[in-house]
């Protein structure tokens, strides 16, 4: 690989001053992790964890454990590691590009791609294509995820953005985690649905057993919104539009089943429900958020790719 390939994520020219915090009284007694995801929610807790775990926060001038209680008046600093250079190789693999400027851009993802290079995903992923297509990413998601700001399935098609910039992926962060991002997602699911719109609110977490997961069906978890509403129905399934609240890992999926009415073609959650699809007929269809340089409130739309509208057509949808 040249060094062309690997100078595809650049520092910026000016490194960010650490954040600084004083832990206020009505903070103290949280976990290290729990105030930074309180006071930084531009960043996922799991990104926190990884910043303390490295050395890159500090409790009153010394590394510490996520664990660790803070107490009123403690300070606690946040330094931005260095970026590095991806390692990963740049591939000229074709992206349907919905919008793009200078900060960002946003695509309409095609099922089966995988977003990020993870375990046994080190090429054709949308990074290894972003690479190929951007001078420049932001470097605040890391090494293997430069430019992603969120992600969505593998199998899940439709809109995504991308930050060229750390700026930019700070300012969308910071939207994604204020709920202030419109998320709207149509799903081609099982059966008629009894209330034809309506309001699903169930806490979300890892399932006990089936690892891989998630579930609904706890008393645990993390608090998660979704809007419904049929847009069409058959004998046998319908055409759902979700508009989520909140950002949990297979959100619509899992309320969905929650709700009686698996998405179909999901081999993870519908079972024997799932019927012969190629994949979870789940698209995102629609992303609103503010521009971070111009304030401008954009909404992009992302066609449904032809397998969804095959399926729909199947369906009499």
């Amino acid at each position: 690989m040249g060094n062309a390939d690997k100078e595809q994520v650049k520092p910026p020219e000016d490194l960010a001053q650490p954040a600084q915090f004083l832990v206020p009284r009505e903070a103290s007694g949280l976990r290290l992790d729990v105030f930074l995801a309180r006071v930084m929610p531009q960043h996922s807790r799991s990104r926190l964890q990884d910043l303390i775990k490295q050395g890159f926060v500090r409790l009153n001038g010394k590394s510490s454990r996520s664990k660790e209680s803070v107490r009123t008046g403690d300070a606690v600093e946040v330094e931005e590691p260095p970026i590095r250079s991806s390692q990963y190789r740049p591939e000229d693999i074709a992206l349907n590009i919905l919008y793009e400027d200078d900060d960002l851009l946003v695509l309409n993802k095609p099922p089966g791609l995988v977003v990020h290079p993870g375990a046994g995903n080190s090429e054709h992923t949308l990074v290894n294509a972003l690479l190929h297509h951007c001078s420049t990413l932001s470097g605040i998601g890391g090494e293997e995820r430069p430019g992603i700001v969120h992600r969505l399935d593998k199998d899940t098609s439709g809109c995504l953005v991308v930050a060229k910039n750390d700026e930019t992926h700070r300012s969308l962060s910071t939207q994604f985690a204020g709920r202030s991002v419109d998320k709207v997602y149509l799903a081609l699911v099982f059966g008629q649905l009894r209330k034809k719109t309506g309001v699903i609110e169930a806490a979300i977490a890892r399932h006990p057993v089936h690892r891989a997961r998630m579930t609904a069906a706890t008393s645990r978890g993390r608090a998660a919104k979704t809007e419904y509403r049929v847009v069409a129905e058959s004998a046998d399934a319908s055409l759902v539009e979700c508009r989520i609240h909140s950002g949990r890992t297979h959100q619509v999926r899992v309320h969905l089943l929650h709700l009686g009415h698996p998405v179909l073609g999901d081999k993870t959650y519908a079972g024997k429900r799932a019927g012969n699809f190629p994949r979870q007929m789940l698209h995102a269809w629609k992303l609103g958020f503010t521009h971070p340089r111009s304030g401008e409130r954009k909404t992009l739309e992302a066609p449904p790719p032809d397998d969804f509208e095959a399926a729909r057509n199947t369906l009499g949808l």
